[in-house]
């Protein structure tokens, strides 16, 4: 294992104890689970990035890349991981939002990093993807699937994330603060689903993998397990877009 890997697990560790205890916080202290200012934000951020970030480390090890691209790019993600998860806790503890906040000078500064963190998430996730579809006979046709439809899904929720902060901004900067607190987070759900196909999808995959079936039976419950997680988000999407 590189450096660099094993630099990305321990962060992403460190990310996920930051979750847990967040949810332990709440649960003892019986705190706020909803609006833009409770520790539910540090919680999330925590456990997913930290999440994301183990899974990324795991998957990229079947992609087709150098190892010095393949080190910058966890690297890079890696810090953006860190910053998104560390600037949302600060925020929080500090009683104020993280997102969509330009109250002061401090706070404006906070909200434009967020958003542009996130835009060094997509690139770095945009580029694993065109990996991911390169031709790679080195893994098993199920375990590619898996990957490739995991890689587009994360892409596609990082994508609905920047849609919402760059919509929240904007009401922001119309003058409307309230109205991007209450709409800008209608695809939150959507967010959530797609954002871990990318665990889900290879794990499915790995664990085919022990089971005394031919490749190719593999291979069609891979796409059949793909079909049902793309079902689920797009019903979970035009809830959402409904408002339901």
């Amino acid at each position: 294992m590189q450096t660099v890997e094993r630099a990305a697990c321990f962060v992403a560790a460190m990310l996920l104890l930051s979750g847990v205890i967040h949810v332990a916080i709440l649960v003892a202290g019986g705190g706020s689970w909803q609006g833009p200012v409770s520790l539910r934000k540090a919680a999330t951020f925590g456990l997913s990035f930290g999440l994301t970030l183990a899974t990324i480390v795991w998957v990229t090890s079947w992609l087709r890349l150098g190892d010095r691209s393949r080190a910058a790019l966890l690297g890079i993600f890696t810090a953006a991981c860190t910053m998104e998860t560390v600037l949302v806790s600060l925020q929080a503890w500090r009683g104020v939002p993280s997102h969509f906040n330009v109250e002061t000078p401090f706070d404006a500064m906070i909200a434009r990093t967020l958003a542009a963190g996130g835009a060094v998430l997509v690139a770095v996730i945009a580029s694993l993807t065109f990996a991911a579809f390169r031709r790679n006979d080195a893994i098993a046709p199920s375990l590619r699937l898996a990957i490739r439809v995991g890689f587009v899904m994360l892409l596609a929720s990082l994508l609905v994330g920047a849609s919402m902060i760059a919509t929240g901004m904007r009401l922001v900067f119309a003058g409307h603060p309230q109205a991007a607190y209450a709409t800008a987070g209608a695809l939150k759900p959507t967010h959530a689903v797609t954002l871990h196909a990318i665990l889900v999808l290879p794990g499915v995959a790995r664990l085919l993998s022990f089971v005394d079936w031919t490749e190719r039976r593999r291979t069609i419950a891979v796409a059949i397990a793909s079909a049902i997680y793309l079902i689920v988000a797009t019903v979970v999407g035009v809830e959402d877009l409904a408002g339901v």
